[in-house]
């Protein structure tokens, strides 16, 4: 199955190890380094479409230990995208 994420990006459910409240989330200092570190090292995606991202899903780049992760920038809350996993077909109404 497939998560939709919004701007035509769909990752795999396995593939996902989880998705995060941007608000919540980049309080803490841990979470801001995560991200500016990801970012550097060019595995952050914006898939917001140039409207504020409500959510990150951090997805597993390949199904190893230790593989490379890829940061989505998802402008649906994360609500929204909890919504779509739980849903059994695969929507692109975003």
């Amino acid at each position: 199955m497939y998560l939709y994420l919004g701007q035509n990006r769909v990752v795999s459910k396995g593939d996902v190890i989880g998705v995060f409240d941007l608000d919540n989330c980049t309080s803490t200092r841990i979470t801001r380094d995560y991200l500016t570190r990801a970012e550097k090292r060019g595995r952050v995606e914006d898939v917001s479409a140039g409207a504020l991202p409500k959510s990150f899903v951090l997805c597993a780049a390949e199904r190893r230990l230790h593989a490379p992760t890829r940061v989505y920038l998802a402008q649906p809350n994360p609500a929204t995208l909890l919504k779509r996993w739980n849903q059994n077909t695969l929507t692109f109404n975003g």
